[in-house]
């Protein structure tokens, strides 16, 4: 009798969306159940407020040999001032991808959370995982969900790489503030610092190279951003505060630890004590 009437008492709408959401996307489901949660939806702002948030900046990924290697830089600015140095800007998204957020700082972290939720939730509905293509495009769907937002100055323009076990090998898809997504071949960077880095990329990046070597041609990339864009970030050798990178292969993914990211940086260093410039891709 006990047990009837709280069955009973159980609000419809709770049966209704808990006991079936109706659709394997837990964006969807949030939006049912309570949309106000989503960071996507916030209201209008009345005006713009770009440069009072802190933004984040250079992402770079690269393909290699069996894989994708994704790496950020670690600063966020306000307008002119630096307002972190130890930002993190690349998330694991699930074991096999992850993304790095350029724009607005918070939003993007919010859309990396809520996106790991997102896969996470369809895995577990339908019990496989979504493919590479299927994980690019529920990314656009919720970059697209935030263009009001973008069209204030709030901004999120992500990074997303992923190993396909189809292709046995890494994929970079970037985005537009409406969504996208534009498959990129071999390397990529986004925010302030991207033009910087990409003209680096394009000198040092080898096909089908090591993962070592592209995370070395990363850091490289980095260092070139951070040389001529101010918003960007280099290693701070003195606070010990390295790039984040991460590595994705068919062993998953793996974010490399401050000592490994360190020794890199220190070869990295190296090279550039006898060419400030850097390494030059060789005419032939």
């Amino acid at each position: 009798m006990l047990g009837g009437s709280r069955v009973a008492s159980q609000p419809a709408w709770m049966n209704s969306l808990f006991i079936d959401t109706g659709s394997s996307s837990f964006t969807e489901f949030l939006g049912a159940h309570a949309p106000n949660l989503l960071p996507t939806r916030a209201q209008t702002l009345a005006a713009p407020v770009g440069e009072q948030i802190p933004h984040a900046t250079t992402i770079v990924a690269a393909t290699c040999e069996g894989g994708v290697v994704m790496a950020g830089d670690r600063r966020a600015t306000s307008g002119n001032i630096i307002s972190q140095r130890d930002i993190e800007k690349v998330f694991r998204t699930d074991d096999y991808s992850c993304m790095g957020i350029a724009g607005t700082a918070s939003l993007g972290i919010e859309v990396a959370r809520l996106y790991r939720v997102e896969l996470e939730h369809y895995e577990k509905r339908e019990g496989r995982s979504l493919s590479t293509e299927g994980k690019a495009h529920r990314l656009a769907t919720m970059i697209r969900e935030n263009l009001a937002m973008a069209m204030q100055g709030l901004a999120v323009v992500p990074l997303f790489a992923a190993y396909d076990p189809a292709r046995d090998g890494g994929r970079i898809f970037s985005y537009d503030v409406g969504g996208g997504p534009y498959e990129q071949f071999g390397y990529h960077s986004i925010g302030s610092g991207s033009i910087f880095a990409r003209g680096s990329l394009k000198k040092l990046y080898r096909e089908n190279s090591s993962a070592q070597d592209a995370v070395l041609a990363c850091l490289h990339a980095l260092y070139d951003a951070a040389d001529d864009d101010s918003a960007t970030g280099g290693p701070d050798v003195t606070r010990r505060i390295w790039p984040v990178v991460s590595v994705i292969t068919a062993d998953g993914f793996r974010r490399l630890p401050d000592d490994e990211v360190a020794e890199f940086v220190e070869s990295m260093l190296e090279t550039r004590m006898a060419a400030p410039e850097g390494p030059t891709a060789p005419l032939r």
